[in-house]
């Protein structure tokens, strides 16, 4: 995906109120949902809702609870069949106020990958679009789908096989049958 967000609905934190939370109700039109899917790479969103509600903690903090509900389709791994998958996920980001910066170039992901620095806006629907990202199937299959060993090669070459990949295959009959006496 590029820098600009396919689909988006901006909130800045100095707008809202503090003392009671700030619910919303996302559901992109089919534009939108084509637009996520030729950005994803896969055939279709059907569906798309992204309902929850942000909230203050503490003096400076917020944190957003929401859940994800959508309808894919991406084609099947195997036979590239239309395979039609229901989403359902719980989404949490919490932004913190005073999150220490990364100290090196390269660093290790926290263990609770939900906190994030803290914005002046928060786009909903770039962590709408980012949840139903890392919620598709990373394999999706057809009912059945079942991937064979194939195998390809120059005409006129043997095949190189799992089996003649096996070079001690042979031993065990080789070892029962004993060494040939010389």
């Amino acid at each position: 995906m590029s820098d600009t967000p396919v689909y988006s609905h901006l909130l800045r934190l100095a707008d809202l109120p503090v003392r009671k939370p700030t619910r919303f109700s996302l559901a992109p039109g089919s534009d939108a949902r084509s637009a996520l899917a030729e950005a994803f790479g896969i055939t279709a969103v059907s569906a798309l809702t992204f309902k929850g509600e942000l909230r203050a903690g503490g003096n400076k903090d917020w944190q957003l609870t929401a859940e994800l509900d959508a309808e894919v389709e991406q084609p099947c791994v195997v036979t590239l069949a239309p395979v039609v998958t229901d989403i359902h996920e719980p989404v949490l980001r919490r932004y913190v106020a005073d999150l220490p910066p990364p100290e090196a170039e390269e660093t290790e992901m926290p263990e609770d990958d939900s906190i994030e620095p803290l914005p002046e806006t928060i786009d909903l629907g770039a962590v709408m679009a980012e949840a139903l990202a890392l919620a598709l199937p990373l394999y999706p299959r057809s009912r059945g789908a079942r991937l064979d060993q194939t195998v390809f090669c120059q005409p006129g070459v043997a095949p190189l096989t799992d089996e003649a990949l096996r070079p001690f295959a042979d031993l065990a009959d080789i070892l029962r049958k004993g060494t040939p006496k010389q």
